[in-house]
């Protein structure tokens, strides 16, 4: 994908798209995947421009440790803003004494801040109550809400916890909490109210660290916004993985995969109906690269369409990531695939947080 050593690479021209997609800007994080001891490590943000495919480096994420970064946070978009989440800070820097353990956490974050896409500029927002990583995060009413996730870097439980925050008065408060503990778990806003969906999920008074089935892990909560109660929705996910990226298209709730498979080979609709995820006809795809290790898989919503943004290693060129952009058409009824023009980049990069979408 965006290539941190690089300012700007452009790929040969793609195909013009079916909508206007002239204001759209798909935003992601990155970090080098290996980083020496005297190498500086930070967390990268670029910019991918649908209209003629090309990703540019825009910024790096400030108030960070120096020669740390961020793993395990959210960022979400609010108007021409993208705000980025919570989080834990990782010593990324190789060590001298190979004995020693490459990647360190350090702490849980409780930062945001706030990148406004049209003017590159960065303000801190006020902190989340808790700090918290692995955690549901959507948009909704022109709000942030929170849900779920860890605040200890030593706990093997989720939270129930949750909270909101309003831009207008620049404050987090407290949501009641949710029925079950959650982390690695997917927020999605649908048909007006909030989804946290799967994750490592048990009760509150489950016995910890016992490896049996738990029945919340394939359930959602959800959060009625006007009301301000959750509901279990009960096998809404159906699977005892967490799931990587939920995503509303129109109205209907899509998936590509789950957080051990983020590309299952097809895609996935939710049928409220039936309570279950079907297969989308015309989605299943085959990779023309699939032979080659992929590092990295996001997906991103535009319009009517779905942005699925790879990065591959290279065999015959391991220092250089292949950076692919595929692209599925919900509303397409035959030959809802293209590929769009594969570019390269020097070194191995590591997605941070999954992509957003802002329109300007």
């Amino acid at each position: 994908m965006g290539s941190i050593s690089s300012q700007r690479r452009s790929a040969s021209p793609s195909p013009p798209p079916v909508f206007n997609s002239s204001r759209y800007r798909v935003i992601a994080a990155f970090c080098p995947k290996e980083a020496g001891p005297s190498t500086n490590v930070f967390n990268c943000i670029q910019c991918y421009n649908p209209c003629n495919n090309t990703w540019e480096h825009v910024s790096f994420i400030p108030n960070l440790r120096e020669n740390h970064v961020l793993k395990g946070f959210v960022m979400v978009s609010l108007g021409e803003s993208v705000y980025v989440i919570g989080g834990r800070l990782w010593n990324k820097r190789k060590p001298r004494d190979s004995n020693e353990i490459p990647d360190v956490d350090v702490e849980v974050s409780a930062l945001v801040l706030r990148y406004n896409v049209r003017w590159n500029k960065w303000s801190k927002c006020a902190s989340l109550g808790t700090p918290r990583y692995d955690f549901a995060c959507c948009v909704c009413n022109e709000k942030i809400y929170v849900a779920g996730g860890k605040s200890g870097l030593n706990s093997t439980r989720g939270m129930t916890s949750a909270e909101v925050y309003d831009p207008v008065t620049c404050r987090w408060t407290d949501l009641p909490s949710m029925s079950s503990l959650r982390y690695k778990c997917v927020g999605v806003t649908w048909q007006g109210q909030i989804y946290v969906v799967g994750g490592f999920a048990e009760k509150d008074d489950s016995v910890p660290n016992m490896l049996t089935f738990s029945p919340q892990r394939c359930s959602a909560e959800v959060f009625h916004v006007g009301a301000e109660k959750w509901d279990l929705e009960a096998g809404m996910w159906q699977l005892d993985v967490p799931p990587n990226q939920i995503v509303d298209v129109d109205g209907k709730l899509f998936s590509s995969g789950d957080c051990l498979n983020p590309w299952k080979g097809h895609i996935e609709a939710y049928d409220e109906n039936l309570n279950m995820w079907t297969e989308v006809d015309g989605s299943r795809f085959n990779p023309p690269i699939s032979a080659m290790e992929r590092l990295y898989l996001t997906m991103a919503p535009i319009g009517t369409q779905l942005y699925f943004f790879a990065g591959y290693r290279k065999a015959e060129e391991p220092t250089k990531t292949l950076s692919v952009v595929y692209i599925f058409d919900t509303l397409a009824t035959v030959d809802a695939w293209r590929s769009l023009e594969p570019t390269e980049e020097e070194g191995e990069n590591e997605l941070c947080s999954h992509c957003c979408v802002v329109q300007l």
